[in-house]
């Protein structure tokens, strides 16, 4: 057996691909086995290093600790990329939908981003058709600058009474 193992220096990402050869004598493919298995030793070490070097710089709340009920930071950066937790709003109108991205602008704010540095959102609704019927209040606080986006319509929000919530991921430039 051959292993390719390739590793991209930036993103850190390590694909493995295993192929059979054929005519390999049963103490060849022992030998060969036993070099996948120390190269795949030597690999983990490196998946482990990429993980510890992308620590997180700072973490951001609202109240002055973590709230510890739930179990969440409100929004985390790691490098240049920041991960704003689902923040939610109880009904669906343009009121509290522009409410709603003040709030994300907030944490957002904290690293010194904006909406314009958002590249993902992830929203999740329990009534799409009221998030379609008032839409322009969200493409309104993007001011045109549309950042990569999925909606997706479930029977129900971890806070019970919540219509919608919304999480992103924003980049910053780099220094």
């Amino acid at each position: 057996m051959v292993l390719f193992a390739i590793q991209h220096a930036k993103e850190r990402f390590i694909l493995f691909h295993m192929i059979g050869i054929s005519g390999l004598t049963t103490f060849t493919k022992m030998k060969s086995m036993k070099a996948i298995f120390i190269v795949c030793l030597l690999l983990t070490g490196t998946i482990v290093t990429a993980q510890t070097n992308n620590t997180i710089e700072k973490k951001f709340h609202f109240g002055a600790e973590q709230d510890t009920s739930a179990g969440y930071a409100q929004a985390v950066k790691i490098d240049n990329v920041i991960y704003v937790s689902g923040t939610v709003a109880r009904d669906i109108t343009p009121a509290s939908i522009k409410r709603l991205y003040q709030t994300i602008e907030r944490s957002l704010a904290a690293f010194g981003a904006t909406l314009q540095n958002v590249v993902k959102e992830n929203l999740y609704t329990t009534d799409i058709e009221a998030m379609k019927t008032h839409n322009e209040a969200r493409k309104e606080m993007y001011k045109g600058d549309y950042p990569a986006a999925t909606w997706v319509q479930i029977s129900r929000l971890y806070m019970p009474d919540a219509r919608l919530e919304i999480e992103v991921i924003a980049h910053l430039p780099k220094k």
